[in-house]
């Protein structure tokens, strides 16, 4: 392993686990009403042709100049690209595979970005890098362990100058660690359980609520307080009208005070993004990216969504969303403006 950089990590130890089995049959596919959008822009494709290689975006959004935001999107066979609002590939590195991605900008620390290393499917790790907004570079921090078994998702919670990674291993399991400045490099903090393959995550820091999808079950929520209570509360189900199993990528649209807002979820065995009320977890709707100036997306894994003004392409905010069949060129990651979708699906 290589050595712990200089973000340190420490915290409290507090190990439980909560087992939420699937016993039932997967449910039939019937879905519900589904509004259609098209997408404003698109990145390049990835370098790797041929293979289910794009999975994961995650979005920096620069607030003196919006237009110079910046996507990082994994190449899960190869690792990291770092693209424009244009879907320019400004950078690459070498980060092997890589799975999930997400980003905090921490102030004085720098903007941080963790991925889940799945190079070693045996043990779990986190990569940590801080991404150069001037450069568009990613400049690799340190990888510290995730737990046992192989990594899968990945996602940050900042709770004031405190940072933590959430990894999601593949049977469900959920480390927690802390990523915080202190004297211990990468203490897991505790250690959650989902019965059955998991993968997408989000935290909404707002909060403090930390959400995950049972592929096969649907989605769950957690307190993501280090010292909160280890038990999941079920959101929704994969029940083949909201969310068409498999239930993949997890995104927040932060809206208004307190817990306004939406979260949404890619219900990938129907090619569609379901949507519910953050302030009462109830569902609104649910919507397709069709084609239009660009391609549609099909078998979406990751997403994401960053509200606030992006340029003129996105004044209300940029939805990301990963495109797992892009003919003729490889997978790649297609830019929606979240005012279209709102408009779709009448929300406020």
């Amino acid at each position: 392993m290589r050595a712990a950089p200089a973000l340190a990590l420490a915290g409290l130890v507090a190990l439980a686990t909560a087992g939420c089995a699937r016993t039932e049959p997967r449910p039939a596919f019937s879905p519900l009403p589904t509004a259609q959008v098209t997408a404003r822009g698109e990145a390049q494709a990835v370098r790797t042709a041929n293979a289910d290689a794009a999975d994961d975006p995650a979005i920096w959004r620069n607030p003196a100049d919006p237009a110079a935001s910046l996507i990082v999107g994994t190449d899960k066979q190869a690792g990291l690209y770092v693209y424009d609002l244009s879907g320019r590939q400004r950078s690459f590195l070498d980060a092997g595979r890589v799975n999930n991605v997400d980003l905090r900008d921490m102030g004085a620390p720098g903007i941080i970005v963790a991925a889940s290393d799945r190079n070693d499917k045996l043990q779990a790790k986190v990569d940590v890098f801080r991404l150069d907004p001037a450069t568009a570079t990613l400049a690799w921090s340190g990888t510290f362990a995730a737990g046992a078994g192989e990594a899968y998702g990945v996602c940050l919670y900042r709770a004031g100058e405190k940072l933590y990674a959430f990894n999601v291993l593949k049977d469900g399991t959920i480390t927690q660690v802390d990523l915080s400045s202190g004297a211990t490099p990468g203490r897991i903090v505790r250690t959650m359980k989902l019965g059955t393959q998991s993968e997408g995550c989000v935290v909404d820091d707002r909060t403090h609520r930390l959400y995950v999808a049972e592929e096969d079950v649907g989605l769950w929520r957690f307190d993501a307080r280090p010292d909160g209570n280890t038990q999941p509360t079920r959101v929704a189900a994969a029940d083949g009208k909201q969310i068409v199993a498999d239930a993949e990528g997890l995104a927040i649209a932060a809206e208004g005070p307190g817990n306004g807002g939406y979260l949404l979820v890619s219900s990938q065995g129907d090619n569609a993004y379901a949507v519910y009320r953050l302030a009462d977890d109830a569902y609104v709707g649910r919507f397709r990216i069709a084609a239009g100036s660009f391609g549609s997306t099909e078998q979406t894994d990751g997403i994401e969504l960053i509200t606030g003004d992006f340029g003129p392409g996105f004044p209300g905010g940029l939805f990301v969303a990963q495109d797992g069949i892009n003919p003729p060129a490889a997978q790649n990651f297609k830019l929606v403006a979240w005012d279209d979708i709102k408009a779709a699906l009448s929300l406020r």
